[in-house]
């Protein structure tokens, strides 16, 4: 319209036909014109509202009270089970994906490992002296105390000179699996001697089981040897389920999935508490990290296995193996070296 008539208004400058009816034409258009152009631009502005208003209400987090003109799409109230938490925390309500980070953080959590997180502070590891091999925690909110774990590997000891020697706790292997095929068990053949002469010692006394259990049948077998070895016994400490990998060999555990593993976790350390003892897993970071499921294994204590000078897990734990290749008066060769975290 505009430029037909801009056409006849030229017509008329130019001294062509028309001249003075596009002159009034012109001028009775043109305010009519300029009153469309200005309805188009105020309705995109309006169209444009309501979406900004939703992601500024979104962006700020504002719970919104649905009135009479609201739909019932654009806005979710809370469950009538959230109202409680919802009093407590001011949660995003609105349509699409909005709606639904609310019914997820809305929902109760499940119990995660990470509520039992690793709780000491890794700049106050030391050793206890400048030639000391043993490791210790330098905090008031714990005291750190001193241990060895061995299994008939270690021979005869002289378990004197190792409570002389300031080590106050001892975890006894009993018994294993072997990691062939058969999967055969096995006792331990200084199992007894050595928890018979910790304890006269004035050691505390705990145990373990090596674990190549493919299976939770074959789990609940190996707890029950340890019951069976462990009868008459009194311990101070927990009975440990200790499966590990083999290194530079095959075995029969190779291809047990990280559920299986798990599997057999529980099954030995329920079996182990029915019993009457405290069971406790061992593990280290690549069980933590690519075998057990840890979600299903917190209401356990972990030994936890780390040869660096501080611990790098991210989960809780009760003992730490800080070396396998200590020395300890009393103990011939190498030996693994333990600290317990007593919280004061």
């Amino acid at each position: 319209t505009e430029g037909v008539l801009k056409a006849l208004k030229n017509r008329k400058d130019n001294g062509q036909g028309f001249g003075e009816l596009a002159e009034n034409i012109y001028f009775i258009l043109l305010p009519l014109l300029c009153i469309a152009s200005l309805m188009r631009g105020c309705g995109a502005r309006s169209a444009q509202i309501p979406a900004a208003e939703q992601q500024a209400a979104s962006e700020q987090q504002y719970v919104t009270e649905e009135s009479d003109e609201t739909k019932p799409s654009e806005i979710t109230e809370p469950e009538e089970k959230n109202k409680e938490a919802a009093q407590e925390e001011v949660q995003t309500v609105s349509s699409g994906s909005s709606e639904q980070e609310t019914e997820s953080e809305s929902e109760t959590p499940v119990r995660s490992a990470a509520e039992r997180k690793n709780p000491y502070d890794p700049g106050k590891f030391s050793y206890i002296d400048e030639i000391s091999e043993n490791i210790t925690y330098l905090d008031e909110n714990y005291e750190a105390l001193q241990g060895i774990d061995v299994s008939d590997h270690q021979g005869e000891i002289d378990w004197k000179a190792v409570a002389d020697a300031g080590y106050e706790f001892v975890f006894v292997r009993v018994g294993f699996r072997g990691y062939g095929e058969e999967g055969t068990l096995n006792e331990d053949t200084m199992a007894i001697e050595y928890m018979q002469d910790a304890q006269k010692a004035g050691l505390e006394v705990g145990a373990y089981f090596f674990s190549q259990a493919v299976s939770e049948e074959e789990a609940l077998e190996e707890a029950q040897m340890t019951i069976r070895m462990l009868k008459g016994h009194e311990l101070q400490l927990p009975v440990v389920f200790d499966p590990e990998t083999i290194r530079d060999d095959e075995a029969r555990t190779d291809d047990v999935s990280g559920k299986q593993f798990t599997d057999n976790a529980v099954a030995f350390c329920e079996q182990i508490k029915s019993a009457g003892y405290e069971p406790m897993i061992y593990s280290n970071m690549v069980w933590e990290d690519q075998f057990f499921e840890m979600d299903r294994l917190q209401d356990y204590p972990f030994w936890y296995a780390d040869y660096e000078k501080a611990p790098q897990t991210p989960y809780d734990f009760r003992f730490w193996q800080y070396t396998e290749k200590g020395e300890a008066a009393g103990v011939n060769g190498t030996v693994d070296l333990d600290v317990e975290f007593v919280r004061n």
